[in-house]
């Protein structure tokens, strides 16, 4: 089983290369952009990253309080990339906080709740939320790449990011 250390790990670091890949934008209104052929632009994915996180770790297992709207997180309708920013602070506190304290007894238990009308084992999920969240952020770098026209990177899947 994957300990709740590595996996709190790669998710911080991908919540740290979202938050460098929408400060990679230089015009804030290019994160909500719609190019041809896209139909998510990387503020919506952003939005629904948080949701997913702060939804299924930080409310369902940490009991954060946390309300997902996930309806909004794909309606378009433009965030502050500043409010996107703290939001990002957020998740990666009550994703610390969560899985800290998670046992080893709640890894291996059924999920608290059906997700996908299918029912995993916590651990597992948690594997698949990480995976998740990699495959959207890899939709974002490319949809920073296409609107701003930088095809520079941003130090994303940063393995010495892994040590901190």
């Amino acid at each position: 089983m994957t300990s709740t250390s590595h996996i709190n790990a790669i998710l911080k670091r991908e919540l740290n290369t979202l938050s460098r890949e929408l400060d990679g934008y230089p015009d804030e209104a290019l994160i909500w952009a719609h190019p041809a052929g896209v139909k998510n632009p990387a503020g919506s994915l952003a939005l629904h990253l948080l949701g997913n996180t702060r939804h299924f770790i930080g409310a369902i297992l940490g009991n954060s309080g946390y309300v997902r709207n996930r309806e909004f997180e794909f309606s378009g309708t433009p965030v502050a990339r500043a409010e996107i920013q703290r939001d990002i602070v957020t998740a990666i506190t009550e994703i610390e906080r969560t899985l800290a304290d998670l046992s080893e007894e709640t890894l291996n238990a059924i999920y608290p709740i059906e997700v996908g009308k299918t029912r995993l084992v916590t651990g597992l999920f948690l594997v698949h939320l990480t995976t998740h969240f990699s495959y959207h952020l890899g939709q974002i770098d490319y949809h920073r790449r296409l609107v701003t026209g930088n095809s520079e990177g941003i130090g994303a899947q940063s393995i010495q990011e892994l040590l901190k």
